[in-house]
């Protein structure tokens, strides 16, 4: 039998050796190496342990090798890992290969990544180009030449073009386009009947003008939704140019009347200014006749006879005052 001190030495032995191996199990992957070998993915043990020493989680590479392994596809461990420490997605890189292997779109580990790191979903723009997506825009109002405003919505269908993902403009660009040659083609027509009656000339001249240059899609059809017919915009401007032509104009009566009270007022002033200056004329008068009496250029029955006739010119105005005036015909009336 052994010996207390035995017994203990063994045990603490047993110990170090379950903690030893416990730390050697953490710091090497060992159930993800044979996972890799039984998937027949040739990863080396030291391999592994440079990826947890340069702090790149395992599964996270390995995982993914494995799945493109089994799909046929020929990458390597550098370039998962080279991808991954360039902030990429690498499980999502390795699905969107599958899937554009798949439906027979040739897509490149090096052309995908590019469009992971460019902040692009890359599976998902497969997926698209698979299965177009339709974009809805709003409703954009336009005004025909005849002045009614017409309102109309759009379903865009739009494939992604993986070539122009990286660097190519989004949806808002396609959405802004197609707006502005809603707007150029409604406001181009004649009447608005004509685009009521051919709601396709919309998406004819739309479609036509390219409007997916330099963007991320490739526009397959545009389809007016609905078009409805707004607010007389031609009347509307009419309208408030006569008021604003009405208020202007009385803008200048109003000009013109002050104008016309001022000169009134201007011309009662002058008025009094000359009934002043009668005035003081007439108060000459009695100087002058005393002077022209003392003088002797005037006699006394000068004098008299002028008093005559002011008096006589006097009474001849007060005659003239109370005589009634003439009838229609000429006649005096009584």
């Amino acid at each position: 039998m052994l010996d207390t001190a035995s017994f203990v030495g063994l045990l603490v032995l047993i110990a170090l050796l379950f903690i030893g191996f416990s730390v050697l199990m953490s710091f090497i992957p060992l159930g993800l190496w044979i996972s890799a070998l039984a998937a027949g993915v040739r990863i080396g043990m030291v391999t592994l342990i440079g990826m947890r020493l340069r702090r790149v989680p395992a599964a996270k590479i390995v995982n993914p090798l494995i799945k493109a392994t089994k799909a046929g596809l020929d990458l390597t461990v550098n370039q998962l890992e080279a991808h991954y420490l360039a902030g990429g997605n690498v499980d999502r890189v390795v699905n969107a290969l599958i899937a554009a292997q798949r439906a027979a779109i040739p897509l490149e580990f090096e052309r995908a990544a590019a469009i992971d790191l460019a902040g692009r979903d890359v599976l998902q723009a497969v997926q698209m180009s698979v299965n177009p997506r339709v974009i809805e825009t709003p409703v954009v109002a336009a005004v025909a030449k005849d002045g009614i405003e017409l309102k109309a919505k759009a379903r865009v269908t739009v494939r992604a073009n993986i070539d122009r993902l990286v660097g190519g403009a989004g949806e808002e660009t396609v959405i802004a386009r197609v707006g502005e040659g809603i707007v150029t083609t409604i406001g181009s027509s004649l009447s608005h009947k004509e685009v009521l009656e051919n709601p396709d000339s919309i998406s004819r001249t739309v479609l036509n003008k390219g409007l997916d240059a330099g963007t991320a899609f490739e526009i397959l059809s545009i389809d007016i939704a609905d078009v409805d017919v707004g607010k007389n915009i031609g009347a509307q401007l009419e309208t408030d140019r006569a008021e604003a032509d009405k208020r202007i104009a009385q803008a200048k009566a109003e000009e013109r009347r002050a104008m016309a009270i001022a000169l009134e007022h201007e011309m009662k002033a002058r008025v009094q200014e000359m009934r002043a200056k009668v005035v003081e004329a007439e108060a000459q008068i009695p100087l002058a006749l005393a002077e022209a009496l003392r003088s002797g250029r005037l006699g006394v029955m000068d004098y008299y006879q002028l008093q005559n006739v002011q008096a006589d010119t006097h009474m001849r105005d007060s005659i003239a005052r109370v005589v009634p005036p003439e009838g229609p015909e000429g006649t005096e009336k009584r």
